[in-house]
């Protein structure tokens, strides 16, 4: 089992992450608020899979059992979900964080976030410089005005990040809150 702490070993994410149904396993319980069933999640996902909305029964079967007999149950050890087979219902555990901070590196245009700053930093940079030296197209618009859009697309997209990333910001603010209380 898994000890007390929320730290995952970074191999063991790796391999966590290196299949592709884990991944999307986990993609799902982020999205989801709390509890899922393992129908559900096997629905989802095969419809991910083959792009069918149902998904063919086959595949939907095919799923539900490798995430019954192999996934659900190596994340459960992991510590990183609860997988109640009884009741065949999953949930993410506050380990999952971890895990959470290797699958947000992209953004939805396939560079890293990181990357996606620095070309926003850069590009303000440019346009508000051509703009205080009057390059044409740029000057047309005043340099305080540039720097406004920039700080408002630059607003939006941590917005949009922490959204994407909200469950793994609640989970922060609800282990920080609880050590509060201790």
């Amino acid at each position: 089992m898994f000890t007390r702490s929320t730290t995952v070993p970074e191999r063991e994410i790796h391999q966590v992450l290196s299949n592709a149904r884990r991944r999307r396993t986990l993609e799902q319980l982020r999205s989801s608020r709390g509890t899922i069933t393992l129908r559900e999640l096997a629905e989802r996902i095969a419809t991910i899979e083959t792009g069918e909305s149902p998904a063919p029964r086959n595949v939907r079967q095919s799923v539900y059992t490798s995430l019954h007999q192999t996934h659900l149950r190596r994340l459960d050890e992991l510590g990183i979900v609860e997988y109640d087979e009884n009741r065949k219902v999953v949930r993410l555990r506050e380990r999952a964080r971890r895990v959470s901070l290797y699958m947000e590196v992209e953004t939805p245009f396939g560079i890293s976030w990181a990357e996606y700053y620095r070309l926003l930093g850069v590009g303000s940079l440019f346009v508000v410089v051509a703009a205080m030296g009057d390059a044409p197209g740029f000057s047309a618009v005043d340099p305080l005005l540039w720097g406004v859009c920039f700080l408002l697309v630059y607003g939006l997209s941590s917005a949009y990040q922490l959204w994407r990333n909200r469950w793994t910001v609640l989970q922060l603010f609800r282990s920080s809150v609880h050590r509060v209380r201790r």
